[in-house]
């Protein structure tokens, strides 16, 4: 039932935040604010006795003090429809690519994460075909991963590239503070590649009101939530977390809330959590698997935001000049799948590591002015044979491909007894004529 009373008094006006004295309202209900400026929906986000704050979705420029407000006695919903599909919203669901509005059945944003009880344990990995995922830190199905950039990595590039060639049924993208050609480069390269027809993106760009930042996670994780509860593998890809935090703290500054660690909200992790907890593998039904991109302000990994993360999730990729690096990087879920890849699989990734940490010794031994042994120079050739044939993001061949690979890079540089494998697998798996 919606409270048909209107109020025409707003007490205090602060940003895109408005309080005014309400009866019978409920914590996240909408409203309708009415002002000069047109009609834009609000949320509450705060209750102090008869004390309501609302957050304005469109920003307060244009409301004054004598606007109508009108409570819809319900939450913020999101249309859900397969006609999702191929399209691109804002954070407050309404169409960005000039299509018309979805009529669809209305879910609740923002609810809580899935009951244990309806959860299995993951044993499914999503193929991305980017060697440095597949072989090295799989991606499992239901798991929760951010990815560690600092400003001016190609963080935006690799989340596209996974759109298009990871195996999942659909993906939901969610941009955060995104410049506007950036929003249009996501959308181009996925209709480019026909990967658009099972996309749905929910896209802030900066010049947007700040509220549809923090409102772009909670929708793209309640569609993703609907397509999962019909059975799909839903892939969701968030850019940037550190913009969503970054939103909820200019509206924690609006609201005179105390201050914690560099001027973030208390609440901080929590938001975080029940963000990153939506992550699930639901028995009898789909899947839900989260990548989300969290750039690190002058490179600080302690900054607030990845530091909060760090605790929330399943480990970590970290992209550091133009690749993911082996070093810094896990999927601390990789175990769960990779013992039933192929049988090298765990093999030659730990091979391949091991002599890549070698070779990362002998460069600085070489920097330093150290004279190269006939290892060293092994060591060197490989190192630089392994960055370029499986570092390098724009790779594209499937896990089995990544391992033969391996297997032909090993060869190219080392004898078989100097790679550290049992011969039982080299037997079957080294090159012939090597």
């Amino acid at each position: 039932m919606f409270n048909n009373k209107v109020y025409h008094k707003i007490d205090a006006l602060s940003g895109s935040v408005a309080t005014l004295r309400a009866e019978g309202v409920k914590y996240g209900e909408i409203a309708e604010v009415e002002s000069r400026a047109g009609t834009s929906l609000a949320q509450v986000i705060k209750l102090d006795g008869p004390n309501v704050t609302l957050q304005i979705f469109a920003g307060a420029r244009g409301v004054d003090t004598a606007a109508r407000v009108r409570f819809l006695g319900e939450s913020m919903k999101v249309p859900f429809s397969d006609d999702l599909l191929g399209r691109a919203f804002t954070g407050a669901c309404t169409p960005r690519d000039g299509g018309p509005v979805i009529q669809g059945d209305p879910s609740p944003i923002g609810q809580p994460s899935v009951n244990p009880s309806k959860r299995i344990m993951p044993y499914r990995m999503v193929r991305t075909n980017i060697p440095m995922i597949d072989l090295f830190n799989t991606l499992v199905v239901s798991q929760k991963l951010p990815i560690f950039a600092k400003a001016g990595e190609p963080y935006n590039e690799l989340l596209a590239r996974i759109a298009l060639q990871a195996d999942s049924d659909v993906i939901v993208i969610g941009g955060m503070g995104l410049k506007h050609d950036e929003y249009l480069k996501f959308r181009t390269t996925l209709d480019r590649s026909g990967a658009l027809a099972k996309t749905v993106m929910f896209v802030h760009t900066a010049a947007d009101p700040t509220v549809e930042c923090v409102l772009v996670p909670d929708v793209s994780l309640a569609v993703a939530e609907k397509f999962a509860l019909g059975g799909k593998d839903v892939l969701v890809l968030l850019t940037d977390m550190t913009s969503f935090a970054d939103a909820i703290k200019e509206i924690a500054i609006t609201m005179e809330q105390i201050p914690s660690n560099r001027g973030y909200p208390g609440d901080l992790y929590s938001q975080l959590a029940s963000r990153y907890e939506k992550a699930v593998d639901f028995d009898g039904a789909g899947s839900i698997t989260i990548l989300a991109v969290t750039t690190m302000p002058g490179g600080d990994v302690t900054h607030p935001v990845p530091d909060n993360t760090g605790y929330i999730t399943e480990g970590q990729f970290y992209l550091s000049n133009g690749r993911i690096e082996p070093f810094g990087s896990l999927s601390r879920l990789k175990q769960q799948v990779n013992k039933n890849t192929r049988e090298d699989h765990r093999t030659v990734m730990d091979a391949m590591i091991k002599l890549y940490s070698q070779f990362k010794e002998t460069v600085e031994k070489q920097s330093m002015g150290f004279k190269m042994s006939d290892w060293d120079k092994k060591l060197l050739k490989y190192g630089a044979d392994f960055e370029r044939e499986m570092m390098d993001l724009s790779v594209n061949i499937p896990l089995e491909e990544s391992l033969d690979l391996g297997w032909k890079i090993l060869a190219d540089n080392f004898s078989r007894d100097e790679v550290g494998i049992p011969s039982k697998l080299t037997d079957k798996f080294w090159p012939k004529g090597r």
